[in-house]
Formats: C-alpha cells, structure tokens, sequence
C-alpha cells in the first residue's frame, strides 16, 4: 500500500469526466488498498479516484473516526438512485484543505453499486455516512462541495484559497 497525492481545487482533473469502471483488476484493488491508506493518513471521511488523480468512477467511503462502525464500502460506477429527507452540516474535502462550510444534502440514500465481480447491490446509507457517499460520487460527476454555495461565497472561498496556497 502507498499514500498517494491529493490533488487540489484548480486543478482540472478533479472536473473532468470520469470513465466507468469495465473488468476488475489487480491494479484496481491496488488503487482501493492506496486510497483507503492515503484517506486514513489525511484523516478524511473517503477519496474519489480523481483526487489522485485516475479520471474513473470509483471511491471508497470509511466514517468509522466519525460513526465507529468500521465498514469501509468501496463504491464502483455508482449512482444515487433514491432520497429523502434533508441535513445540513459543516462540510470540507481533502482537495480544498482548510475550507469547511455548512452543506445541505440528502439525510437518507440508496445507491446503485457495482461489486468487483460484476454484479449490482443496492446500498442504503443515511446521516453522516450518506453525507460522505454523497460527497465521493460527487467527486465521479467532476463536482466539488463548495459548488453547493452561492457564486459569491464560492469565488470569495477561492480567492482565499489561492492567496493562501500560493505564500
């Protein structure tokens, strides 16, 4: 296992499109067994295969530090099927460190996944966890959480942000 580099807001990586994921290799379990270590190592909540930059539909989500469950769930071209219900709580991304506002999402969702064998599971994942599994796959759809915000708020946070990033 090895830690990987996690990219940061301006680069385009983290917009551009993401491919779907065809047959399951070694290298893939690979990449997951890298990002769960790198996740854990910059203490986040998950990691989208764009933050490091692998333009494909696949990210790993582990609340255990937050939940203490310790299912780690590695999710594989997926997609939200269902919701309900709203939550806001303060949110922030590995590639926008040091930014953190409040966030309005789905309380509750079911996600359509794809296993390595190739098969179809549908997860249901509510508070916190449904929170980071709706962060991740948006990371597959080239969008970032600070999308969510007003365009003032936005092009304020990123100003900041590239002042702070460039000293």
């Amino acid at each position: 296992m090895a830690i990987r580099q996690v990219i940061t807001w301006g680069d385009p990586r983290l917009k551009s499109k993401n491919q779907d994921i065809g047959e399951w290799s070694p290298e893939l379990d690979q990449l997951v067994a890298d990002m769960f270590e790198t996740s854990v190592a910059q203490e986040g909540a998950g990691l989208a295969a764009p933050q490091v930059g692998i333009n494909i539909r696949l990210c790993i989500v582990d609340v255990s530090s937050v939940e203490g469950s310790s299912i780690k769930h590695v999710l594989i071209n997926p997609e939200i099927i269902r919701t309900e219900g709203e939550q806001t709580d303060t949110e922030g991304c590995l590639s926008i460190p040091g930014i953190q506002e409040p966030i309005t999402r789905a309380r509750k969702i079911w996600v359509k996944n794809r296993k390595p064998d190739g098969s179809w599971e549908e997860l249901e994942a509510e508070g916190y966890l449904a929170r980071a599994m709706q962060h991740e796959i948006d990371h597959l759809m080239g969008r970032l959480f600070v999308e969510y915000l007003g365009p003032v708020k936005r092009d304020l946070l990123q100003r900041q942000y590239k002042k702070r990033t460039r000293n």
